[in-house]
């Protein structure tokens, strides 16, 4: 079942904590994800993580 936060919200990412919190995972395992690939994220001002929603979403199998 699809996290509710992810359906109402217009955001285009989230942070590495936000992330883990709507898929219902330990942050940990969300910068195991993208540091083997599996979750694609960008760095943003002073090197924070942001993940896409459509990372999301995919990961999800939603889109």
């Amino acid at each position: 079942m699809l996290p509710e936060a992810l359906m109402q919200t217009e955001r285009l990412a989230y942070s590495v904590e936000e992330s883990a919190q709507l898929l219902g995972i330990h942050y940990f395992s969300v910068y195991r994800m993208i540091q083997r690939g599996k979750l694609r994220a960008c760095r943003v001002l002073r090197g924070k993580l942001l993940v896409p929603r459509s990372e999301l979403l995919k990961l999800l199998k939603v889109e």
